[in-house]
């Protein structure tokens, strides 16, 4: 369990925890249709209430989570296409957050987007995910469960080195089992294959790779290490930072343009800059001249700080 909150706050979360009903996520869902329309105006609230059912309610871990703890969770689904009844293509943005201990502040862990899947919705059939059963039922319940177990091994790997390795072990299982099922339900998703290297199948390679390790190692120091100890020692905070950004620098220069590298970059570019807004010179200067590497498209924003 992560032990970041107060004795007080934990033990009010258990005693109103439901036994059995792990609840670590808290995700809210917003479906959008774009240049589409649909005959049944209630078919998009029915989409996002199943979808919030399958995230929510869904015991993902056997860890317990307190109402505080819960991963903040918000994922936009634009549907883009209707090529025949009840079939539907969609793009998704999710952006999952933690809080900083000791403060108000919630940063962003990952900010993704998912540009293109397919899957079948009937209003009448509730979505149905059962973890640990190796189970397709369809390419929407496995998407969910994919990015469950996503956020939730990154979240854990913030915690502790390497915490998230049994979760992407489960989104593994996932990729897998989609990977043959879809093309048998009219749901047939390259996002499970090896055919791009912008998709899902390699974000979660990515994680897996031992040889970039780096980028997993560096969510522990950028966080537990580097934000949640912020507001009492800025000057450690900014070390580890530093040296969290080093790490994932050194791994994108074995393997130049991964997609987890930019993930990372997408949610963190304005944040980096706010953290070493005060920082000294020399760190400043160490900075522009790492990311220039890592995160070329940011480079400006860091750029911004040589001049402060």
């Amino acid at each position: 369990m992560r032990k970041i909150f107060t004795v007080l706050a934990l033990l009010m979360g258990l005693l109103v925890a439901r036994p059995g009903r792990a609840q670590e996520l808290d995700a809210t869902v917003e479906v959008s249709l774009q240049n589409v329309t649909v005959t049944d105006a209630t078919l998009v609230n029915q989409m996002q209430a199943e979808m919030r059912r399958i995230l929510n309610e869904t015991p993902w871990t056997k860890q317990t989570y307190a109402p505080t703890e819960r991963i903040r969770l918000r994922m936009f689904v634009g549907i883009t296409n209707i090529p025949q009844a009840g079939t539907y293509v969609a793009t998704m943005r999710l952006i999952a957050t933690r809080p900083v201990y000791g403060t108000s502040y919630e940063t962003n862990v990952l900010s993704l987007n998912d540009r293109n899947f397919i899957f079948n919705f009937t209003p009448t059939t509730p979505l149905l995910f059962s973890p640990g059963t190796n189970s397709f039922t369809s390419n929407l319940a496995s998407l969910l469960g994919f990015y469950s177990y996503l956020v939730i091994g990154t979240d854990q790997d913030s915690f502790s080195r390497l915490g998230g390795s049994p979760y992407y072990d489960q989104a593994r299982l996932i990729v897998q089992y989609s990977a043959s099922q879809t093309t048998t339900t009219n749901e047939s998703d390259i996002g499970w294959t090896d055919s791009s290297p912008n998709n899902r199948y390699w974000l979660l390679n990515n994680l897996q790779d031992p040889q970039l390790e780096a980028f997993r190692t560096a969510l522990y120091a950028y966080y537990r290490q580097g934000m949640d100890v912020f507001i009492e020692k800025p000057a450690d905070a900014r070390t580890s930072i530093m040296s969290a950004l080093s790490g994932i620098q050194k791994a994108n220069a074995l393997r130049p343009g991964t997609l987890f590298v930019r993930a990372f970059f997408n949610a963190k570019a304005d944040e980096i800059v706010n953290i070493f807004r005060t920082g000294t010179p020399e760190q400043k200067q160490q900075l522009v001249t790492m990311l220039s590497d890592a995160d070329p498209d940011d480079l400006a924003k860091y750029q911004t700080l040589l001049n402060r």
